[in-house]
C-alpha cells in the first residue's frame, strides 16, 4: 500500500532541501518511489500530515544488548522484547551486541542471532563486544572470561555467525590482536579499537591493520592529555575510522559529544549500549553474570561502581546531541547513515528515491510520532 507523508521537514534525502517545510516522500512495495517539496505532489492510498515535524531515515543501532528487562544474549523471545522497545523510539534496524563469554557460548548466541537475521532482516546480525578486551578497561565485563584472541577462537567465531557477524570490539594491545582484525575483516567484520588500554601510536597500527571503529569513544580507554593524546585522537586524524558515541550525558559530557561533532560530525555514530533496562524501571538486574543497579536511569555495576551499559534510545540521543548545540542533519544522520556505513549497509540509513523505506516522523520537540520499515508502519 503506498503511503504519502507530507509537510515535513525530510532529510536523508539528496534531492530535498531539509530546510523547506514541506518536504513530502512517497513509500511504495518497501521502498521510497517518490520525494520532493510543495504542494504538488502525488496521491496515495493512505496520506499522513507530518504536521510541520520531521521525517527522517529509521533509526540504526549497531552497539546495544537489550531493553524491556531482556538481555539480547539471553535468547529470541529476549531479543523480540529488546527491540520491541527500541523500535517504538525509532530504531528501525538493529545489530545485537554479546556480553563477554566463553567462545562456545558466544558461538551458540552468534549462531541464534544468525538464525534471528535469516527470517528478520531488520535485524542486521551481532557484535562481539569481547572477549578480546583489556582487563583493566573491562567495565561491565567478567574478567576471569576476558583472553587474548587465537586464530581458532576467531575462527570459530566467524564460522558459527555464518556471515553475519558485524562487528567485533578487541583491545589492539593484546597478543595476536593484529592478526585477528586480519582475520576479522577478511570475513567481513568491521574491527572496532576498545576497552583497551592502547595509546595513540597503537591504535593507528589498528587502524592500519584494518579496523574501521572506535568503540563508544572515551568509556573504557585512555584519555586526552596533551602529551598523551590516545586512541580518540588518533581515531579523529584518521578518516576511514567511526567514532562510536554514548549521548546519554553520562558516558560523555554533552558539550565534548559537540566537539567531536564539530571535529567529525560525518564520522560520528551515536550508539545506545543500551541494557536491559531501556524501556523499563529502575531497580536490579544483571549484564554478563554481573549484577547491576539502575539509579535515576544510570546502570552501574553493584561491585565497583562501573557504568554498566546504558538506559538510552536513539530519538533520546539525538534529541541530547541538539539540544547541546549539534545540527539537526548532523545529529541525525549520526543516528542512521553513519552506522549504517560503518557495517557496510550502504543500501540503508537513506530517503532518498529507491532506498529502503525506512523512516520516523518527529514532531516539533523531535518526538517520536510514527515509524515504518519497509513503507509499513510499526
Amino acid at each position: 500500500m503506498s503511503v504519502l507523508v507530507h509537510s515535513v521537514r525530510l532529510f536523508g534525502s539528496s534531492t530535498v532541501d531539509s530546510d523547506r517545510p514541506d518536504g513530502w516522500a512517497m513509500f511504495d512495495g518497501g521502498r521510497v518511489v517518490a520525494a520532493g517539496a510543495g504542494a504538488d505532489r502525488p496521491s496515495a492510498a493512505e496520506t499522513v500530515d507530518g504536521g510541520n515535524g520531521c521525517l527522517a531515515p529509521g533509526f540504526i543501532d549497531i552497539h546495544g544488548h537489550g531493553g524491556a528487562g531482556a538481555s539480547f544474549d539471553d535468547g529470541p523471545e529476549a531479543v523480540r522484547r529488546g527491540r520491541d522497545v527500541h523500535r517504538a523510539h525509532g530504531t528501525t534496524r538493529a545489530v545485537l551486541s554479546l556480553i563477554t563469554a566463553s567462545i562456545d557460548d558466544l558461538a551458540g548466541r552468534v549462531a541464534m542471532v544468525a538464525d534471528l537475521a535469516d527470517s528478520d532482516p531488520t535485524i542486521l546480525g551481532s557484535h562481539l563486544e569481547g572477549p578480546f578486551l583489556d582487563p583493566g578497561h573491562k567495565g561491565a565485563h567478567t574478567e576471569s572470561l576476558l583472553r587474548a584472541p587465537d586464530a581458532a577462537a576467531v575462527d570459530a567465531l566467524i564460522e558459527a555467525g555464518r556471515g553475519t557477524i558485524r562487528q567485533v570490539t578487541l583491545a589492539p594491545e593484546r597478543p595476536g590482536a593484529f592478526d585477528a582484525i586480519r582475520r576479522f575483516t577478511g570475513a567481513g567484520v568491521a574491527v572496532a579499537v576498545g576497552h583497551t588500554d592502547a595509546d595513540a601510536a597503537t591504535a593507528r597500527r589498528a587502524f592500519d591493520a584494518g579496523a574501521t571503529l572506535i568503540t563508544h569513544a572515551f568509556n573504557a580507554m585512555p584519555g586526552i592529555h596533551h602529551r598523551a593524546p590516545g586512541p580518540v585522537v588518533s581515531a579523529l586524524r584518521d578518516e576511514r575510522v567511526t567514532l562510536e558515541v554514548i549521548a546519554d550525558g553520562v558516558h560523555v559530557d554533552l558539550a565534548l559529544v559537540a566537539t567531536l561533532f564539530a571535529a567529525a560530525g560525518d564520522r560520528i555514530a551515536l550508539i545506545t549500549d543500551a541494557m536491559a533496562a531501556a524501556g523499563a524501571a529502575d531497580g536490579s538486574y544483571e549484564l554478563g553474570g554481573l549484577a547491576v543497579q539502575v539509579t535515576g536511569g544510570v546502570a552501574r555495576l553493584v561491585e565497583g561502581g562501573a557504568i554498566a551499559g546504558s538506559t538510552l534510545t536513539q530519538d533520546v540521543a539525538v534529541r541530547n546531541v541538539v539540544a547541546a548545540g549539534v545540527p539537526l542533519a548532523d545529529a541525525l544522520r549520526a543516528a542512521s547513515e553513519t552506522p549504517a556505513l560503518a557495517i557496510g549497509r550502504a543500501d540503508l540509513g537513506r530517503l532518498d528515491v529507491g532506498s529502503i523505506a525506512d523512516a520516523v516522523l518527529l514532531d516539533a520537540d523531535l518526538g517520536v510520532t510514527r515509524v515504518w520499515i519497509d513503507g509499513l508502519p510499526v
